[in-house]
């Protein structure tokens, strides 16, 4: 299947002509970054169709409001069109924004449309009129996935043939080739797996208009990976990772397989996260350039000092789910700590410094993972650059040491991410006037944020843990 591209509406009559599409799916993000579609006939679309919406009602969308206010519109973006690969007849895919139907405005809640805001507040005050965004996705592909939780029992089950927990087991017969905890970075076949399903993957990310850089075995066991592609302006780049998920999950399903995007799947192995590189450009050239530590300019130190000081507000977008916060644990590379550095891997933020090119230059924030909605993360991150590069805040000296070893009384200088999803929104709930700029966030998203997290968390609290019963069916 041919990559196509599109720039107007134009071109996508054009494509749907040649191509012969008989159906026409419209996608879009609910808050908690799912994607959701419709479908129509070919028969139903025209160029009006960008102009007028597509009308659907938005009531019973997750996070969104009532029936009262139910009636919305879908306005698809010609310049994402792709063929969908995974519906059978010929279907051209098309990312939405959400407006009004009466006032044509931009719905507060979806989460499209807040990026946006935040790009036209980063040019309003003149500091760039580009946000680069380089995300990286870690996800597992496992062989199945059991779960059930009720009044008197809750378990958990995941497996994989790579899994090093089957190294005993009945296969008739078994060929080890097992990987064993935490030894799962870059091995070759037979011990990799899965390496033929992340070709499948990569092949289909091209066709549906994703330029693939590398793809690899991660670092846990059980099928953990990694698929990078091209960095794009904080819209496309949120695009591409509800595309990229939407193609590993069919194409792992193709496989008779589960993929999953959740941060901490595995107990006493890696978690995953979604590296974010980031950079902020005006005129062409890239701002976070100079002559400063790590080949950074003074811009780019502001950014990170933003970062550094909404940290824990942004976990609450960046990080969102209680079991993100499994993964936020030191001891298995996660950056914990809200700090920079060119070198250590458990900072928050890293400093690449592998390209002396100025247009290379760039942070990598690192600790947000795939559980969240890539246009708040982005957002989020965006937003705090803006703030730390407004009030000139500097992050300090970087930490360049090996935080494992430092002594308590010098690691106690140190802040650290949250510790669990509580401490993140109580940490948006005092931390959040950074958001409301320019109107990119509002009051009532953020209200309905924390309320839809909070109730997340008392789910939890509710329900008695496993690992309880090993620990105090006895006392």
């Amino acid at each position: 299947m041919a990559m196509i591209q599109c720039q107007t509406p134009d071109d996508v009559m054009r494509v749907i002509s040649e191509k012969g599409i008989a159906f026409i799916d419209f996608k879009f993000s609910d808050p908690f970054g799912q994607w959701q579609h419709l479908t129509i006939p070919t028969h139903e679309f025209g160029l009006h169709s960008f102009e007028n919406g597509i009308p659907f009602d938005g009531s019973s969308i997750r996070g969104w409001k009532g029936i009262q206010e139910s009636d919305m519109l879908l306005i698809p973006d010609p310049k994402t069109a792709f063929i969908d690969p995974f519906i059978e007849e010929p279907t051209l895919s098309l990312i939405c924004d959400v407006v009004d139907p009466i006032t044509k405005e931009p719905y507060s809640r979806d989460t499209r449309q807040i990026a946006k805001k935040a790009l036209e507040f980063l040019r309003s005050k003149g500091i760039g009129d580009i946000a680069y965004f380089g995300p990286e996705a870690e996800f597992f592909i496992f062989d199945d996935i059991r779960f059930s939780s009720g009044p008197n029992h809750s378990y958990y089950q995941v497996d994989s043939e790579e899994g090093w927990w089957n190294t005993a087991r009945e296969e008739n017969p078994n060929l080890g080739y097992k990987i064993p905890y935490k030894r799962g970075y870059f091995p070759v076949s037979p011990l990799d797996k899965t390496h033929h399903i992340r070709m499948d993957m990569v092949k289909t990310l091209e066709e549906v208009g994703i330029t693939v850089e590398r793809e690899h075995h991660e670092v846990a066991t059980a099928g953990q990976g990694e698929i990078n592609f091209r960095f794009s302006d904080i819209i496309g780049s949120g695009d591409n990772i509800l595309k990229y998920k939407y193609v590993l999950r069919n194409v792992g399903y193709r496989y008779g397989k589960f993929v999953t995007f959740m941060p901490k799947p595995l107990a006493g192995d890696n978690g995953s996260g979604m590296h974010c590189h980031f950079s902020i450009w005006k005129d062409g050239q890239n701002l976070f350039a100079g002559n400063g530590y790590g080949g950074l300019s003074e811009i780019a130190l502001y950014a990170i000092g933003g970062i550094i000081k909404h940290a824990k507000a942004i976990c609450a977008f960046s990080n969102p789910t209680t079991n993100s916060y499994h993964r936020l644990v030191p001891g298995f590379e996660a950056p914990v700590r809200l700090a920079y550095s060119a070198r250590n891997r458990s900072a928050a933020i890293r400093i690449p410094v592998g390209e002396a090119s100025p247009k290379a230059k760039r942070i990598e924030v690192r600790f947000p993972d795939a559980s969240s909605n890539p246009y708040l993360t982005f957002t989020a991150l965006l937003m705090a650059a803006i703030d730390g590069i407004e009030n000139k805040i500097h992050p300090g000296e970087p930490l360049d040491k090996d935080i494992y070893s430092l002594p308590p009384e010098e690691l106690a200088n140190v802040p650290q991410t949250p510790g669990s999803l509580q401490e993140a929104i109580d940490a948006l709930k005092e931390d959040n006037e950074f958001l409301l700029k320019g109107d990119v966030m509002d009051m009532d998203f953020i209200n309905m944020w924390i309320e839809t997290k909070q109730a997340e968390q008392d789910a939890i609290r509710l329900i008695p843990h496993p690992k309880e019963f090993e620990l105090y069916f006895d006392v």
